[in-house]
């Protein structure tokens, strides 16, 4: 089994603070951060090492990039650097994995007790909507990806973020590693058992896939997305795109039959 991770850098344990450890491009507080989200993935990368898988691709999807090369631990592998290539370059790689996981992750924008809660972007956009449900970014990679046969076994980030995983895969392995208290604070466990919990929830996962296979989120289209921005300059950039309706200043509307053309629009 071959397991390909997405890293975020909102849902680590330590993690609090857009403006202080998530939006800086330099400073302590932004190294720390990253260090925090490195050891967590290599508290995932030993579980799944334990579990017999020795083919990890982490793909780097913190806005600019977040992971700590130089202290990453072997076996994993890193895909990262910005600008990122196009999807018809990733696609193909990411395809040669068999199950994936997502370490580090937020709830969705709007969630009450999601510590740093967003999608997509924190700046910029105020939800999104497929089919008239709200997603966020778990959704959107749990249906992108399983569009190409993976499904999502694990996931660790804030209590509301392992909440949002359960609701959307039956049977995935969660670890709560923070308790939301607002948008900019948590009670975070102990990094040492964050880490600890992080390492056996990832062994348990491939243990639990292996007995009892989760199969990949597909959902049925044809598909509506929905997306509200803050403002309406932000929406400006679909005005004049003929497949995009205009629903007001703010709000964006497309239709599609496939989801991996539609989702990230």
């Amino acid at each position: 089994m071959k397991m390909f991770m997405s890293t975020d850098l909102e849902g680590v344990a330590g993690v609090v603070s857009f403006e202080s450890q998530t939006y800086q491009k330099s400073g302590p507080a932004l190294e720390e951060a990253r260090s925090l989200q490195t050891a967590e993935i290599n508290a995932a990368v030993a579980g799944f090492v334990e579990a017999g898988i020795e083919d990890i691709l982490i793909g780097d999807h913190h806005g600019p990039g977040a992971v700590k090369f130089s202290e990453l631990d072997a076996p994993a592998k890193l895909m990262h650097g910005r600008p990122w290539p196009p999807r018809s370059v990733r696609d193909p790689i990411v395809a040669e994995y068999d199950v994936f996981c997502i370490v580090g992750q937020h709830a969705m924008a709007g969630v009450r007790d999601g510590d740093l809660n967003h999608t997509q972007s924190s700046r910029s956009i105020d939800y999104i909507k497929l089919n008239g449900k709200p997603i966020g970014e778990i959704a959107q990679a749990a249906l992108y990806n399983g569009a190409m046969g993976m499904p999502l076994i694990f996931l660790t980030g804030d209590e509301a973020a392992c909440r949002e995983a359960e609701e959307l895969v039956p049977g995935i392995v969660t670890v709560a590693v923070k308790k939301g208290i607002g948008r900019n604070a948590a009670i975070s466990l102990p990094a040492s058992e964050a880490r600890a919990l992080i390492r056996e929830g990832a062994k348990r996962a491939i243990e639990n896939h292996k007995k009892n296979p989760i199969a990949p989120l597909v959902w049925e289209g044809p598909f509506v997305l929905e997306k509200r921005f803050f403002h309406t300059d932000t929406a400006d950039q679909y005005m004049d795109a003929d497949d995009v309706e205009m629903v007001d200043g703010q709000t964006v509307r497309m239709k599609g039959d496939d989801i991996r053309k539609i989702i990230y629009r």
